[in-house]
């Protein structure tokens, strides 16, 4: 578990198509805290304020602690958790755009380097709580956070080191990336396994053996998780009936998407909707007060 507060963005229309802001926050977490494995639709940065955690994507682990983050890529299936002894205080900024990636390339991230120092701990937790705490309205707010994400950017870029890592790109992961790419972009189509294996023109069988050896899972659950991680985001952001999103998620069936759902999350899809509605409004008016 986790003390965060967050702010969303998400599902809002901007002026700024080449850059903004999706969600921002800061979380204080317990002991093995895990988050995921799950995929984002846009660009997330985390930065570690205190104590230590790992991030996993790809196959690949990284310890990090106090003064590093690391970038999650949009529809990138990841996940991370805090220490057992020393678990980590972060924050974390959404952001998308046709210039986001141009932006990150620039900084000295890409997919082989998705991990980072930077000693700037204070100024990016001020910008945030400013965010969190900010109470403006219509094109006022809009404008306001603008200006507080080219903020951040520009503190993160004064003294940020990228770290770079040796990628094998070797079949067998270029094989695996090819399937989450095909998942990427079939997901809310009734694909299955098989379709997935046929993309990428291997068999079934040898599919399974790769993602077991690269990613520790198989690929429908991988598939599944995929599903019911946009599942989250939607019921998070939108208004859409429960039906409407179990479709926009590749379930043909609302009662298969909610049975689903609930397996994962251990709450029906419209319980989760309230939860976490209710959360961050809650959340919101406490970091407002302080």
């Amino acid at each position: 578990m986790e003390k965060g507060y967050t702010l969303t963005l998400e599902g809002k229309k901007s002026h700024f198509h080449e850059l903004h802001m999706s969600f921002c926050g800061h979380s204080v977490c317990y002991p093995d805290n895990s988050i995921g494995p799950a995929a984002h639709p846009c660009y997330v940065l985390h930065y570690i304020l205190d104590g230590k955690g790992q991030y996993q994507v790809d196959g690949r682990t990284y310890s990090l602690g106090k003064n590093q983050g690391f970038l999650i890529e949009p529809n990138v299936m990841s996940s991370y958790r805090s220490d057992h002894e020393d678990p980590w205080t972060y924050l974390w900024i959404g952001f998308e755009g046709s210039t986001a990636r141009t932006l990150l390339e620039a900084m000295g991230f890409s997919h082989q380097s998705l991990t980072y120092s930077a000693n700037c701990g204070s100024k990016l937790l001020k910008i945030v709580t400013a965010i969190l705490k900010s109470e403006l309205d219509g094109l006022e707010q809009e404008l306001y956070l603008q200006a507080q994400l080219f903020q951040f950017f520009s503190c993160l870029s004064h003294d940020l080191s990228t770290d770079r890592t040796i990628f094998r790109s070797d079949k067998q992961n270029y094989y695996v990336r090819a399937a989450e790419e095909f998942i990427r972009e079939h997901y809310a189509d009734n694909i299955t396994v098989q379709d997935i294996a046929d993309a990428v023109e291997i068999s079934r069988s040898y599919l399974s053996t790769l993602f077991q050896t690269v990613l520790h899972t198989s690929p429908s659950e991988y598939l599944a998780d995929f599903r019911l991680t946009r599942a989250h985001e939607q019921l998070g952001i939108t208004d859409d009936p429960v039906s409407k999103i179990a479709e926009n998620c590749g379930y043909q069936n609302p009662l298969v998407f909610t049975r689903a759902f609930k397996k994962k999350v251990h709450v029906t899809p419209s319980q989760y909707r309230k939860s976490i509605r209710e959360e961050r409004k809650i959340n919101i008016q406490q970091i407002r007060k302080q």
